[in-house]
């Protein structure tokens, strides 16, 4: 009896163990490598990256219908989401063209976050992409201002011009600036853009960033 019950503490304790020990979002990747092996990703695709704004962008190939888009928005994720599951993220596929959105998340986290943190885990990222793609493009949309993330802007704002001045350095790399598109006549954020957690975007948001994106995408 006693052996039986050694056994079974032994497994509950070594499952509770490698549940801890997975990584937060490990199931967003689990989930895309089903998603891949059932549907195999084309090749010379648009592969979108980053965080919530992709994720919650689900019907984003509606917006490009002359596109061939593969988004693999996860979560709410961060620059060092990106990187730890940076092989996940990039191996599986062919690409044409990279299109990111992620760094909002790192100061939400971190609200005394510096920008040349961010900036550095951007480029970390980066320069994973181009050891597997060293000649395909590669984009970066700013960082979004969100009304409900207002104190963090001039972090996010520095961290806009560092990543615009490092893409614009680099061949087949741009930066998208999607800041002016979202403003209205007073250089204000417009608030419709957004739905009720003032963070995440409207249908009329995603209009507003495709304007914007499309003389960007191969």
């Amino acid at each position: 009896m006693k052996k039986i019950l050694s056994a079974f503490l032994l497994l509950y304790f070594t499952v509770a163990f490698s549940q801890e020990k997975k990584p937060m979002f490990w199931q967003d990747i689990q989930n895309f490598k089903k998603a891949d092996q059932d549907n195999p990703p084309p090749k010379d695709a648009i592969l979108l990256i980053g965080s919530s704004s992709f994720t919650k962008w689900t019907d984003v190939a509606d917006y490009f219908p002359d596109k061939i888009i593969i988004n693999r928005g996860f979560g709410g994720s961060r620059m060092t989401d990106l990187n730890d599951f940076a092989d996940d993220l990039l191996s599986p596929y062919q690409p044409k063209q990279i299109i990111i959105y992620c760094g909002d998340n790192d100061f939400a986290d971190n609200h005394d976050l510096k920008a040349k943190v961010v900036v550095k885990r951007f480029k970390t990222f980066y320069s994973k992409i181009r050891e597997r793609f060293p000649n395909i493009e590669v984009d970066f949309i700013s960082i979004k201002y969100s009304p409900s993330r207002e104190k963090l802007w001039p972090q996010m704002k520095e961290t806009n011009k560092k990543i615009a001045a490092f893409m614009k350095k680099e061949p087949n790399a741009e930066f998208i600036d999607i800041t002016k598109a979202m403003e209205d006549s007073t250089g204000n954020v417009r608030r419709d853009l957004f739905v009720e957690d003032m963070l995440h975007l409207t249908p009329g948001g995603y209009e507003v960033w495709t304007k914007v994106m499309k003389p960007y995408m191969k």
